[in-house]
Order: C-alpha cells, then structure tokens, then sequence
C-alpha cells in the first residue's frame, strides 16, 4: 500500500500556530479515513514556518466493502400460497440490484420479512481525498486568519503551494486558486524555486538537500546540541529555556548558530531585564558561567548560512545593543522614582470599566489581604511566628501593582511583580513585602508554580477572589470557552494555594467580605453573587479533586454538605476514599440510609433534644449512650486533624442502628415517642453529616428498600 503525503505551503507562519496546527491536521484527516472506511497506518507530521505537512503510511487504495442489509416486503407478500416468489419479490431484487435467488427471509419482531444482503464495492481512496482534502485544509483552526488577493478562502497566511501524493499519484483538486501538485519550494534564501517529489518516501531526503529540515523534532535536537556546543566553547552553558527552543525551532527551517557578545556596562542591570531584553524581542539565548552568572555573550538562531557568520553576530550585536541600551535608560529612570509617585498613577490605569482603577483594586485587595491575616493570625500559630504578618500583607498589597506603570514594565510586561520585587528591595523593603509583590501572580499559568511565602500566598488569593467577585458583580461571567478575565485560572489558583497552605479560613466570609466592597443593588443582589461565587469555587474544588483522580460520588458527597474549608474537604474526600474500599462501607451505607429514608418521609419534628424518659427499649437507650459517646470521640478527632479515624469512630455505630431498626418501630402510634426517636436519627444523621451526603455515594447494592 502506498503512502499519503500532504504538504501546504505558505507564507511565514507564527511560530504559535504550528504544532496546534499540525495536530489538527493529523487528527481531522485519521478521523476523514476511517469514517471513510479506508485502511490505514501511522500517521507523522512535518512542519516549517513555511509548510504544514502530513504522512500517512500504508494507505489502501480503495474503501473497504460494505454490507448492507436491505429490510423488503413482509414475506407473506413476497411468497404465493405455493411458496412460489411473488412480482413485489422481484421488483424488491431488482430494487435492490440483487438475483432472486439471493433473496433471504428474516425473522422480526413484526414477523418474516424478505431480506437481502448488498455489497457495495468501495470507491477508489484518490476519488475520496480529492474531495476530502480540500475542505479539510480550509477548515484547520488558527487563533486568526486572513484572505488574501480577491479570494474567500480564509488560513494563517496565504497559501502558495498544495502538494498532494498517493504513492506516485497527484490527488487533483484546488484551494482558492492553488493547484494541488507534485511540487514544494525549498529553503527560500539558500535554495529558492520549485522541486519535484515523486514519492512520498523522497520527501524529507529531498527537502534536506534543498536546506529545509522539515521533521521538527531532528530540527529541535540540532538546536539543541549546537546552542549547548557555542556555549561551552564561551567557557559557560546556555540558560535553560525549553520554551524558547520550542519557539525557535518553529521560527527557522534550517538552524544557524552564532554567538554574540554585548557591552559589560549592562551586566549592571538585573538578570530577568537581560534576559527578557534578550529572549523577548531577539529570541536569543542567554548564557551563564559556573555559578550561574549571566554573561556578556549570547547566542542566535538564524533561518540562513552565510561565508562569513561574523557579519552575522555583528548584526545581532548592534541589534542587541540598541535594546539593552532602551533597556538600561527605563532602569535607570524608574530607578529615580518612588512607589508613592507610581501608586498614584494607578488612578489613571484603568482595571476594568465598572470596576474603577487600578489604585481602587488596590485598596480593595489591601483590605481583603488584612482581613485574611487576621483570620490566618487567629486560627494559627503563626501570631508569634510572624508578628508583623498583617502589617507585611498590607503594605505589599499596596505596592503589589505599583511596577505596571514602570518603564521596564511597559517595555517588558512580562516582568510584572519581578520588577515590582527588585524595586522593591532597592527601596529597602523587607524581602517578605518584596517577594510577596512578585508572588502575588502565581500560578500564572495552568500547572504554574505557587507563592512560596506565606504574605505572598495571602496577597494572591486576596487579588484573585477581587477579580473574581468583581467580574461577576458586572456580569462577566465565564460561559463555555470564553474565559477573557481567566477566573477559572485565578479559582483553581485559590484553592491550590489554600491547600499548599493548610489556609482553613471560611471561603463564604472570603467571598461576603469581598462582595461588600463593590456596589450592589439590593441585599437579594448580594446573597445572589456570593452563592454564584461560591458555586464557581465548589466546581473548581470538583475539578482539582477529580484530577487527583479520586471518585466523582465521594467528591459530590463531600462538597454537597460544606465545600467551605479547603484543607477540610480533602481530608473528608481522602477518609472516605479510604473507607469505601473497606468491606464494612456498605452495611454502612445502608444503615445511613435507613435513617434518611425515614427523616425524609416525615415532617421535621418539635422536638430538638432527646428525652431519655421517653425510651420504651433498651435498644434506645444503647443506641443514645453510644451516639453520645461517639459524638464526643467525633469532635476530639476533628480538632486533632484525625479524619479517618473520626470516620470509623462513625462507622461504630452501624449494629447500635441495626439493633435499633430491629428493635422498634420508628414511626411509633403515640407521638412524644415518634418525635423522639426521630430526633434521635436526626442526631446520628447530623454526624454523618460532618463527613458527607452518604446518599449520594453509590455501592454494589441497588434499589433496596426499607420500612419503618
């Protein structure tokens, strides 16, 4: 069988967009070829800025036959008294386009029917790709596109070339006003023009002597070895930096290495605006010496060999220069301002329409941070630990936004909190209040790292739930995929910090004290977006917890009773995870349940307290010396942080409850009696409850039912 081989060439690419492409491509055409029905093999994709291509080994040459079985006359109808065929049974063959003779007789649920069995032979693959091709490639995703010339057809850039092979066939059909070919352009500098592929086999070999190294994974080793090479023979190695390798390797076809060497002056600077300056704007790699030092020398990926690479880095050098020297001129000037002068710029920084400034942000999440050391303070030992923790928390959260109006900042967005950090140090802040400025962003991307300080841990989830509340105060909600604020982030990004940290402060006063500080309607308005907010946490806890992989009827009997103390509901998820597995959970589910079937088949009784005098049998009396007794044991556990324990110690009180079951009739004709053994499961209930909503848990056991 032969290979598929697709290749669209166009104009330069983002680097972004390839890999993202590529993927789609792959996916859209298996996907095409088996609903199809057309064997095939593995599937590898190539890509340049330049050209997005696909192979697929082993292609058949035609679909596979399909069988289909077509429902006729009842048989009655088809057959005469004498079991001889009917005109309806041959008119149904020749429907068909089958012999009498093949005619069969199937058994329905509506009786026998005449039935026949058509084959149909399949179409030739080059007939179908002709068709399937050119829609596909029009309909791969790209954050934008563009038309071009007076075309609709909509991509990256435009497109130059479609070459299309099936084995040594071209498969005929056109996109825009391009032709698909046998053809592909080479490297466009060192080897411009048209070259011919025959096969697809031919087609990497052939590419590679036009200077086009089109497999990016070899093209990304190669950078690789050469970047760590240039280094070593600078008496350094090369920062590591596997995101800007992914980067370059997507921006060149053919990978030159230069290095280059910069004035000793900007060693001056600190090392993130070197190596923003560098990475950033240039895409070069930094390079650092035995202890890590950055070094007056970088290193240069280039699209093109030239005789003489000197001229090369001569070129990146005054490039680079220009850069650190705008570089080292926003340094210096931001180093002759204060945080009192760029506080009071935040006024005129917008945050977001309905939601004021950028200073008023900032006075919002100082009083949120306070408000979290005060409980942190309060609910930990952390008071003598660190005494000045409130009075850190506020002044970094003053401060936190101060460097977005700075010139590096400006220049270099990505040294948000960075520089606000270094600033901060220079003005001779604490390194708490300092670190926490930076800090404060984490996680700044899924999986990112999170504040290491305990300031900074509380000045990020202070901005966050602001953002947070704010947007939905305004109504802007996340719906679907669009996610503009990136709450969803900033929610997994609380929560994960909360738990880092043991926080276990009332995430529903968090969000009632963040709420008040934006303007609302009505009091009905405010409960409102505290329980919508409250929701959107709930659902991020669901989803960090079913990552952890643990099952999804705990996690919603957890989070049902009380999602409110994050270290809490992992404890409670992680104990019954563990007592699930354990032969006793469901006995115990099914005591559970007796009792909540039977509370939820009555009104709520009068009666609050359980009055012993009311007992009529001793299996009452047991039942409420070991509840007591087991409430007790409950409560001590949970203040020493035993959650498994706590949980057998519930688990205890199954055959007292069977006992109790077996013992009396709960819904007793006399109704102090009632009311009190009601309010005796309700008490039992209430311990369950500390833990989960146990109904809500499935077992092996199905559709049990019991009476009272």
């Amino acid at each position: 069988m032969d290979s598929l081989l697709l290749e669209i060439g166009t104009e330069e690419i983002p680097a972004g967009y390839i890999e993202p492409a590529l993927n789609a491509l792959s996916a859209m055409l298996l996907k095409k070829l088996v609903d199809g029905r057309i064997e095939h093999g593995t599937a590898e994709t190539f890509g340049t800025p330049r050209r997005l291509a696909l192979e697929v080994k082993n292609v058949s040459d035609r679909q596979r036959p399909l069988t289909i079985e077509v429902t006729g006359p009842p048989a009655s109808i088809g057959f005469d008294k004498q079991g001889n065929l009917t005109i309806a049974a041959e008119k149904f063959a020749e429907k068909v386009g089958i012999s009498v003779k093949d005619i069969i007789i199937k058994e329905t649920k509506k009786g026998a029917y005449l039935c026949a069995k058509k084959v149909e032979h399949g179409l030739k693959t080059e007939f179908l790709l002709k068709n399937i091709l050119p829609d596909m490639i029009t309909a791969i995703p790209f954050p934008k596109t563009m038309r071009w010339a007076h075309l609709s057809v909509e991509f990256a850039r435009p497109i130059h070339t479609i070459l299309a092979l099936l084995g040594n066939k071209i498969i005929p059909f056109m996109v825009g006003n391009i032709k698909s070919s046998r053809y592909t352009l080479g490297h466009s500098f060192m080897q411009p023009g048209r070259i011919k592929i025959s096969t697809p086999d031919e087609y990497i070999k052939t590419l590679h002597s036009a200077y086009v190294l089109v497999d990016s994974k070899k093209r990304k080793g190669i950078i690789e070895r050469k970047v760590a090479k240039v280094a070593e023979s600078l008496n350094g190695r090369v920062l590591q930096d596997d995101e800007l390798v992914d980067i370059v390797t997507n921006l060149v076809e053919y990978p030159a290495v230069v290095a280059g060497k910069f004035d000793t002056k900007f060693l001056e600077l600190p090392d993130e605006v070197l190596i923003t300056a560098m990475r950033e704007h240039q895409k070069y790699f930094s390079v650092v010496n035995k202890k890590g030092k950055i070094m007056s020398c970088f290193i240069s990926i280039n699209n093109t060999l030239t005789k003489d690479m000197s001229l090369v880095a001569k070129g990146h050098e005054r490039v680079l220069m220009a850069r650190l020297e705008d570089a080292r001129f926003f340094y210096i000037s931001d180093s002759k301002s204060s945080f009192e002068d760029w506080i009071e710029k935040l006024k005129r920084v917008l945050f977001q329409a309905s939601l004021g400034s950028m200073y008023e942000k900032v006075i919002r999440v100082r009083k949120i941070a306070e408000y979290l050391a005060d409980e942190i303070l309060h609910n930990s030992d952390f008071n003598q630990q660190l005494p000045d923790l409130k009075e850190h928390v506020g002044k970094a959260a003053l401060m936190c936004k101060a460097d977005l109006v700075s010139q590096v900042v400006v220049e270099f967005p990505k040294l948000q909190g960075v520089m606000g950090r270094i600033y901060a140090m220079n003005a001779g802040e604490s390194d708490d209040v300092a670190y926490a400025i930076e800090e404060h962003y984490r996680p700044s991307y899924s999986g990112g790292p999170l504040p290491e300080t305990l300031t900074g841990s509380i000045l990020s989830i202070a901005d966050k739930i602001d953002s947070i509340c704010g947007c939905f105060v305004t109504g802007l909600i996340p719906t679907g995929a669009s996610d503009p604020y990136a709450l969803r982030r900033q929610g997994i990004g609380i929560i994960q910090i909360m738990l880092n940290k043991n926080f276990s402060f009332s995430i529903v006063e968090m969000i009632e004290k963040s709420m008040k500080l934006f303007g609302q309607k009505s009091d009905q308005e405010f409960k409102k977006n505290v329980a919508d907010v409250y929701s959107f946490l709930k659902n991020r806890i669901a989803r960090l917890l079913a990552e952890e992989g643990f099952s999804k009827d705990i996690i919603s009997a957890v989070i049902s009773v009380s999602a409110d103390h994050v270290p809490n509901i992992w404890y409670r998820v992680r104990a019954l995870e563990k007592l699930k597995t354990k032969p006793n959970f469901e006995p115990l589910f099914i005591a559970f349940k007796r009792v909540v079937n039977i509370i939820k088949k009555t009104e709520q009784p009068k009666r609050k307290n359980v009055d012993e005098k009311l007992f009529q049998d001793k299996c009452e009396t047991a039942l409420f010396e070991a509840c007591k007794k087991v409430n007790k044991k409950v409560l001590d556990d949970l203040d020493k942080g035993l959650f498994d324990q706590a949980l057998y110690d519930i688990a205890s009180l199954r055959n007292v409850v069977d006992d109790f079951f077996d013992g009396v009739m709960v819904m007793a004709e006399d109704n102090d009696i009632r009311e009190n053994r009601l309010a005796l499961l309700i008490n039992i209930a209430d311990m369950f409850g500390m833990f989960a909503d146990f109904s809500k848990i499935s077992t092996p056991t199905q559709g049990v039912t019991f009476y009272a």
